[in-house]
């Protein structure tokens, strides 16, 4: 029998804190470890927290200022004890009924990983620009990582526990989905996709991600990219893809790297001519340029 660690990170969310730490226990999961990261809430959350909360959930971790999504996840991985680790968000758009499916791929050996899309099943849902927004990031992330994701920025993310903690989460807002689904490419993890039931919440209901956080995630998408240069890892078999770009980049590179090496004074040109004693063939000469330098005085 496994247990499962749900963590939960939370920034003022009073009003649905309470509705999802109730559903998140109702899940068909026998074995649940709950993990409630407060970022600093500062609109009585951490008052519901305190007085509602704290028996229906294993713990509660408070944090002194607030620091972003990324940061509280960082938080909840460190002091989860589960086998499997899986991320939910305190804004009622994941219904915690999809747990079963979303462990289903570890259980079995299928993957390693598992991400829940909200995009598999067809039926597109929340603001335009968004799910635009969406697509884009996921198209770029899929480019340098090979993986052929439907949605990199779900929340529903399910980990071998051994898996996410040996990552080092270094973003503390948003830009933490790119850096995540980069680090895992980088070392060769499986991860499934299955769809999911996505109900959005409108940003005057409290939905906090914003155009900001986008060009994060493009900023992050390239940061984590593979640091061997261009070198990426897919899934277990550990394929290396080198981009015809890439090789032609090192091409120009070393050609300029050459050209910036090469001595224009204070040096003597010189012919010497090397002959092939086993023939007379003119093809057998090999002219080759010696470069004689004067010492300095």
């Amino acid at each position: 029998m496994f247990t499962l660690s749900v963590i939960i990170p939370c920034y003022n969310e009073l009003n649905n804190i309470d509705e999802v730490v109730n559903k998140v226990n109702l899940s068909p999961i026998d074995n649940k470890e709950i993990i409630v990261v407060d970022d600093c809430s500062t609109d009585g959350t951490r008052e519901i927290l305190e007085k509602r909360i704290r028996p229906l959930v294993s713990k509660i971790i408070y944090h002194k200022k607030n620091q972003g999504k990324g940061a509280a996840l960082r938080t909840g991985f460190a002091h989860a004890t589960g086998d499997i680790v899986v991320i939910q968000d305190a804004d009622l758009e994941y219904d915690p009924a999809e747990y079963p499916n979303l462990v289903a791929p570890i259980l079995s050996g299928e993957a390693d990983v598992v991400y829940g899309s909200r995009f598999l099943n067809g039926k597109a849902k929340g603001y335009f620009s968004n799910r635009l927004a969406n697509k884009f990031l996921t198209f770029l992330s899929n480019f340098f990582t090979h993986y052929k994701l439907t949605d990199m920025e779900t929340c529903y993310k399910t980990f071998k526990r051994d898996v996410i903690k040996s990552i080092e989460i270094e973003e503390n807002r948003f830009g933490f989905e790119p850096e995540i689904t980069a680090k895992l490419a980088n070392i060769g993890i499986r991860i499934k996709e299955i769809p999911i039931k996505y109900s959005p919440r409108l940003k005057e209901h409290g939905k906090k991600i914003g155009f900001n956080d986008g060009l994060r995630a493009i900023f992050c998408i390239l940061k984590y990219k593979n640091s061997v240069g261009g070198v990426l890892l897919y899934n277990n078999q550990r394929k290396i893809l080198l981009y015809p770009c890439v090789r032609l980049l090192f091409f120009i590179n070393n050609s300029f790297m050459i050209e910036l090496h090469r001595p224009k004074k204070n040096f003597i040109m010189k012919k010497v001519y090397n002959f092939n004693q086993k023939g007379s063939n003119q093809n057998n000469f090999n002219n080759r340029r010696r470069r004689i330098y004067r010492k300095p005085c």
